[in-house]
C-alpha cells in the first residue's frame, strides 16, 4: 500500500482475518506473479531501455533476504544485481553519502536490488544522534533529487518498507539462537536494536515523511507472513512493469538475407 503520510502504528503487519484459505490462495497467486516477473525481466533486458531499482528497508528479521530470494526466483541472474549497504568503508566516508549508492544503480535493462540502502545513511545516524533535524532534512532533500534523477533516466524506483511486528521480530531473532540452520544470521547487536523498536519506528516516520514522493512513493509491506510479503511486493513490481514501462521486444537488426534450407521449414 502507498501512504502519503505514513503512520506505521496504524498499519497492520498481517492482513485482517488472515487464515489457511487465504494463505493457500496467495501461494497460488504468487506462482503466477513470479512467472510474470520472469517474462517481464527478459523483455526489459532485451529491450535495454528501462531499468528497475528495488529499494528495501525494514527492521532486523523483517525478512529482506528471503523476500528477495522468493520474489525474484527464476529470473535471469545475468540481468540482476543485489547490493547491501553496511557501514561505509574508509574510501566511502571520504565521499558524499550518495557516492557509493549511485555507482551501484542498475544500468539499462537491469534489475538492481538494494537490500538496505541509502536510507541507512539517514536512519542510523539520526537514531544514534549524529544527525540533527536540519541535517536530516538536508540529506532527505538530496535523496529526493537523486531518485528523481533516476526516474528521469528511465530507472523505475520502487521503495519497500517491510513492516514486521515487534513480537514477530523477537520470535525470529530468538529462532536464530535455537535453530542451527539460522545461527549464521545471529548478531548480538540485533537484540539491542530490537529493544529500540519504538525509536526505530519514530525514525522511520520522520524519514518517510520527508522522502515519500510522487516520483518514488513508499510501499509498506505487511511482513509477519512470508507468503503475504512476497505477494504484496510482487504485485507492486508487476504493476511497475506494466504501467511505468513500455516494454517491447526489439526488432530484428540485420543485413543478412534469410535463406530457407530445404527440409528445415517443412
Amino acid at each position: 500500500m502507498i501512504n502519503k503520510n505514513i503512520d506505521l502504528t496504524k498499519i497492520d503487519t498481517l492482513p485482517k482475518d488472515f487464515d489457511k484459505d487465504q494463505k493457500n490462495k496467495i501461494k497460488k497467486e504468487n506462482i503466477k506473479l513470479n512467472a510474470k516477473i520472469i517474462e517481464y525481466q527478459k523483455q526489459m533486458y532485451a529491450q535495454g531501455e528501462y531499468s528497475l531499482l528495488v529499494v528495501m528497508q525494514g527492521m532486523d528479521a523483517s525478512g529482506k533476504d528471503g523476500a528477495v530470494r522468493r520474489t525474484f526466483q527464476g529470473i535471469n541472474l545475468s540481468g540482476a544485481n543485489v547490493h547491501s549497504f553496511k557501514v561505509p568503508s574508509k574510501e566511502e566516508f571520504a565521499h558524499d553519502f550518495l557516492w557509493r549508492i549511485h555507482k551501484n544503480t542498475p544500468e539499462k535493462g537491469m534489475i538492481g536490488i538494494f537490500n538496505r540502502s541509502h536510507y541507512e545513511d539517514l536512519l542510523v545516524p539520526y537514531i544514534e544522534g549524529f544527525l540533527d533535524e536540519k541535517a536530516l532534512e538536508k540529506r532527505a532533500k538530496h535523496i529526493n533529487n537523486f531518485e528523481e534523477l533516476l526516474e528521469d533516466e528511465k530507472t523505475i524506483v520502487i521503495k519497500f518498507y517491510l513492516h514486521v511486528s515487534h513480537e514477530q521480530q523477537k520470535e525470529r531473532l530468538n529462532e536464530r539462537l535455537t535453530n542451527p540452520l539460522k545461527y549464521w544470521k545471529h548478531e548480538d547487536g540485533d537484540f539491542k536494536k530490537s529493544s529500540k523498536y519504538e525509536k526505530f519506528i519514530d525514525a522511520y516516520h520522520r524519514v518517510f515523511g520527508k522522502t515519500n514522493t510522487k516520483a518514488a512513493p513508499r510501499h509498506v509491506i505487511q511482513s509477519d507472513n512470508n507468503h503475504v510479503k512476497v505477494n504484496q511486493m510482487s504485485k507492486v513490481i508487476v504493476d511497475a512493469f506494466e504501467k511505468q514501462m513500455k516494454l517491447e521486444w526489439p526488432e530484428l537488426e540485420t543485413d543478412m538475407t534469410i535463406v530457407e534450407v530445404p527440409g528445415v521449414m517443412e
